[in-house]
């Protein structure tokens, strides 16, 4: 775990304003190597996943309640997925790393070129209750930032800006990934909501603050320049919790005779899983496989 990846929350002007800001840039390079991503690609993925780290801060109050975040665009990429967890870890899954797209201009990734703008990005939250919430938007942009500020307003009612970027080097690496979230309560003044506005659009893009050096703190002083109350600091991660214990269990529900006809026809060595979250491979020989079916009988 990087020191520098970390979380704050914040509020300012009397808790009328709730602040998010997260450096993740670890996150999001262990995403890259993991799934092999294509830089655009890195940049919508890692992006989904910040926005799923900032949304589980605000929202989730247990280490095991979840968020996900899922986006379908219609664009090359395919599907997005991205959990994270009420302690800070996220892992996420794309459904094609090998896309590309012309760039916008010189440094500026065509985020929404493989995502898509026809599509919708749907949030869903498991508190660990009997029911769980699910909240549905059209894509405005397909550059996810922009998205995740239009479900906030539209599904939680609660109007947000959303600045959160990726900057990927030349060969494929990310130099910094981070962002922030500021959520605007019920009883601000028109002048501060038009205060709030003003200094967010005057701020640099994410990645230039970071890679000028600035902490998660240090973004949030140029925001609320006149002082905030500093919350909790939350370490962030990228976590898989699968295992070959967990593998093991999902090849017991295939049943008694898919694992049977799996032992008798299976040419290779071994059978190969993959965790499609990290691309851990699981290796399962005829013996093993064996071992599962005995044990489930």
């Amino acid at each position: 775990m990087s020191d520098r990846d970390y979380l704050v929350r914040a509020t300012a002007l009397d808790e009328k304003v709730r602040a998010f800001a997260l450096n993740a840039t670890e996150v999001v390079s262990t995403l890259q190597r993991r799934h092999d991503t294509f830089p655009a690609v890195t940049a919508a993925l890692g992006r989904t996943a910040m926005g799923a780290l900032l949304m589980s801060a605000a929202s989730l109050k247990e280490a095991h309640q979840l968020v996900s975040v899922e986006v379908r665009g219609g664009g090359p990429v395919g599907r997005i997925l991205v959990t994270a967890n009420g302690q800070g870890e996220v892992r996420g899954l794309v459904s094609n790393p090998h896309v590309h797209a012309e760039s916008v201009r010189p440094g500026k990734l065509n985020v929404a070129g493989v995502v898509g703008t026809d599509g919708y990005l749907s949030v869903t939250k498991n508190l660990g209750m009997r029911d769980t919430y699910q909240g549905t938007v059209e894509l405005q942009s397909g550059e996810i930032g922009d998205d995740l500020a239009y479900y906030f307003v539209r599904s939680e009612q609660t109007p947000s800006a959303v600045g959160i970027g990726v900057f990927v080097q030349p060969d494929g690496s990310v130099e910094a990934a981070g962002g922030y979230m500021i959520q605007l309560l019920p009883g601000l003044e028109d002048d501060e909501i038009a205060l709030i506005e003003e200094r967010v659009a005057a701020l640099p893009h994410p990645t230039a603050l970071l890679r000028e050096g600035l902490t998660p703190e240090q973004i949030l002083d140029r925001i609320f320049p006149e002082g905030y109350t500093l919350g909790d600091h939350q370490p962030v991660r990228f976590h898989c919790p699968c295992s070959r214990e967990r593998f093991e269990q999902a090849i017991v529900s295939l049943g008694e005779a898919e694992i049977q006809r799996i032992i008798e026809e299976e040419e290779q060595e071994y059978t190969e899983v993959v965790c499609h979250f990290c691309n851990e491979a699981y290796h399962f020989t005829a013996g093993d496989m064996q071992q599962i079916l005995d044990a489930a009988r």
